[in-house]
């Protein structure tokens, strides 16, 4: 079994910047992919960021080059969110791959003036 406990998130401006992490614990676990996904009321949980463990990165096209995923350790994965957009407020999710697929709790970010 896998824990993920997220930290990050909140208010920024447009233009602004957050980052968020996740880190994951448990007793004899390996990860393979770490990532984000974002979901808003009335929609699908969508792809922001994907990372795996050669460092291989998929990022969704509405992010590319505003925000960057991080595997920091073997068990955290970070998401700098650059640039921010009111399209991007949204709850994000992190993501986990350990012989079954794992999800955070999810942290809201809004992005408002």
């Amino acid at each position: 079994q896998v824990q993920l406990v997220e930290s990050g998130g909140g208010l920024a401006q447009p233009g602004g910047s957050l980052r968020l992490s996740c880190v994951a614990s448990g007793n004899r676990f390996v990860i393979s992919d770490m990532g984000w996904y974002r979901q808003t009321p009335g929609k699908l949980r969508e792809l922001v960021a994907r990372i795996t463990n050669t460092g291989s990165t998929n990022y969704a096209d509405a992010v590319k080059g505003r925000f960057t995923v991080s595997r920091d350790t073997e068990n955290k994965v970070s998401l700098q969110m650059t640039n921010l957009k009111s399209e991007d407020t949204a709850v994000y999710y992190c993501n986990v791959w350990s012989g079954r697929v794992y999800w955070g709790q999810g942290t809201q970010v809004t992005v408002s003036s």
